[in-house]
């Protein structure tokens, strides 16, 4: 009972699995009109569903909502599931499902976007999944401007407006010790002669500092370069910049 987990009133601890041969026998039956074996495959692929939603915890979002949304996008893949194609239902699924989540997300999301804007993004989304499938390879910007007759700016825009947010926080890179965060990535093109360091008298907790350390620090607060570029001038890593910028201000911080 400890790992029981709910949502929407399923009990996950319980849910079916279904063997490949299983699937392909209950969708068999599905063409056929079945209904009984459309709700058994149903419920036999909600743990595709439960794997999917994972991905978006970070978001806030209530897990019922997304469960539920997950679920219609899972439906739309049975029904547009083509068996003659010889691909496993999982890998056709999961994408479906991931643009359920994402387009729920999108029309629910805190940042409002134009009506306009939406429908010109999301005609160069089905754009770009048509010319994908014809072609076996993403599009261009261009070619999916061509398709709608479209100025190539107006899709640009219209799919940075309905881009997912990011947070300063997000994790780009892992090497297994500490994350590399998006915030580490920003270049400051404003404010790169505000000597910061020096207006709030951190002069003297810089001597104890060794060289590398003021260098680095120099390189990123003083003249506003990033983590890659400090790291391709001094010639480590971009990991080792961030590990020794963290230790730096740590060592900072013990003396302002």
């Amino acid at each position: 009972m400890t790992n029981k987990v709910e949502i929407c009133g399923v009990n996950t601890s319980k849910l079916p699995v279904l063997s490949r041969q299983e699937k392909d026998e209950l969708f068999k039956r599905i063409k056929a009109g079945d209904n009984d074996a459309r709700e058994k495959f149903i419920n036999g692929n909600l743990r595709l569903v439960l794997s999917v939603i994972q991905r978006f915890n970070n978001r806030g979002e209530n897990a019922d909502d997304l469960f539920q949304v997950g679920c219609i996008g899972l439906i739309k893949a049975i029904d547009n599931f083509d068996l003659s194609q010889n691909v496993q239902f999982s890998t056709y699924a999961v994408p479906m499902i991931i643009g359920e989540i994402r387009r729920y997300l999108r029309d629910n999301s805190s940042i409002r976007v134009s009506r306009s804007l939406k429908d010109i993004a999301y005609k160069a989304l089905k754009v770009k999944e048509k010319l994908t499938s014809k072609n076996s390879k993403e599009p261009t910007i261009s070619e999916i401007a061509k398709e709608l007759d479209l100025p190539k700016e107006d899709v640009v825009f219209a799919l940075d407006a309905i881009a997912d947010p990011i947070s300063l926080f997000e994790p780009v890179y892992h090497d297994g010790g500490e994350a590399i965060f998006v915030m580490d990535q920003v270049k400051d093109t404003k404010n790169v002669d505000e000597n910061w360091l020096e207006n709030i008298a951190l002069n003297e907790a810089m001597k104890h500092l060794d060289d590398r350390e003021k260098h680095i620090l120099n390189l990123r607060f003083f003249n506003g370069k990033t983590q890659m570029e400090v790291a391709d001038e001094i010639g480590i890593s971009q990991a080792q910049v961030s590990r020794l910028e963290k230790s730096a201000l740590k060592q900072l911080r013990k003396y302002v």
